[in-house]
């Protein structure tokens, strides 16, 4: 009988398993499952708990490496790109003195005014021409424009 008990624990381990994976969506713990599942089978057949332990980790090891890279695929979160996208590498006019300390930095561009902050650190005077190298939130990372040079 201690074979069942054993067996029970076994699919415990698994039920537990399943529900930390379903809450957290992470493929953290659904190989572990898998072996839990599978150590079920010595242990309802009377196997010493060393087998059962192997078994659990060569199941777990074995889906682990052979299902990672198409369940990674197929829940792989796709970032969608937004127009705001777009202003990345535009020009636009600093209204605002943009100054990271301070912060309260404007740039208008492509009609609108956004947030700004400076991608290196410097302070960027109101009226200046300022590039986008990227966004953060609803910031605008920028970049003073040299007008003295043609700079990309």
């Amino acid at each position: 009988m201690p074979e069942l008990n054993m067996a029970i624990i076994w699919i415990v381990i698994a039920v537990i398993l399943s529900i930390i994976e379903a809450i957290t969506v992470s493929l953290v713990s659904i190989w572990f499952a898998v072996g839990a599942v599978a150590a079920v089978i010595p242990a309802y057949f009377g196997a010493p708990i060393w087998v059962q332990i192997l078994v659990f980790l060569a199941v777990s090891a074995v889906s682990f490496a052979f299902t990672r890279r198409f369940f990674k695929d197929v829940v792989k979160v796709k970032k969608q790109p937004t127009n705001a996208d777009s202003l990345i590498g535009k020009d636009g006019i600093v209204t605002a003195e943009i100054n990271n300390l301070s912060g309260g930095g404007k740039l208008f561009i492509s009609g609108l005014t956004w947030s700004a902050k400076s991608a290196n650190g410097e302070d960027i005077p109101e009226g200046a021409v300022a590039t986008v190298k990227k966004i953060e939130g609803v910031t605008l990372v920028v970049k003073a424009k040299d007008l003295s040079k043609n700079e990309d």
